[in-house]
């Protein structure tokens, strides 16, 4: 089974508060392919500052709607696509709402069927919430108040958009939490526990198509 893991920094494993990128057996991507074994093939797709939909003005190149048809193309076929973006959506500069937002994912959701040329699996996750801590962080310049409550808020309208697309949902605040370091990006423990969340999905979906 070939898993393609579509998201931020999140999903490249950014350190908080040193920057630079975790170990392949630290990031959760990597944890997912340890835990699910020889069977399964994860493949990471992850991006710092990837959007849904906006290009940021400062980081050109990380509209992840731009970039989704290679990334399925070019790792394709799979069986299984994990969506995990949304958190730098919420950025000052986008002034964006949750429902917004949530359009730019079902945009991309779209696309990759369209481009996969088959009603493929997706497995929507909602980002971990951030905390006040990102405006006391190196990023705190392109966060504020609105942007942790959207962040807060984006679970429910990905849930419902999950139930409207046919997609699968996992709720990523309620697997793991943002480090205390910067209130943004997963710490080790964090992406360990995204990563087990995920695996049980992945076990779910894999019997329910043996059925």
């Amino acid at each position: 089974m070939r898993i393609i893991c579509y998201g931020d920094s999140n999903t490249f494993g950014y350190i908080p508060g040193r920057g630079g990128r975790y170990n392949r057996h630290t990031r959760w991507p990597g944890v997912l392919q340890d835990l699910l074994g020889s069977s399964y093939e994860v493949i990471e797709e992850g991006l710092c500052g990837r959007t849904t939909v906006f290009e940021d003005r400062t980081e050109p190149g990380r509209c992840g709607l731009d970039r989704i048809t290679k990334a399925v193309t070019e790792h394709g076929p799979a069986d299984l696509l994990i969506l995990m973006l949304g958190s730098n959506d919420c950025k000052t500069q986008f002034q964006a709402s949750p429902e917004q937002i949530t359009k730019g994912m079902e945009q991309i959701a779209e696309k990759a069927r369209a481009c996969a040329g088959r009603d493929i699996p997706i497995l929507l996750i909602a980002p971990a919430a951030m905390t006040e801590q990102v405006m006391k962080s190196g990023f705190g310049s392109e966060f504020d108040l609105q942007s942790v409550k959207v962040s807060q808020e984006l679970a429910d309208t990905f849930e419902k958009l999950a139930d409207r697309c046919g997609c699968h949902f996992l709720d990523g605040s309620k697997a793991a939490k943002v480090s205390e370091t910067d209130g943004l990006h997963l710490d080790e423990k964090g992406h360990q526990k995204l990563a087990e969340a995920v695996k049980s999905k992945v076990i779910d979906l894999t019997e329910t198509q043996k059925m």
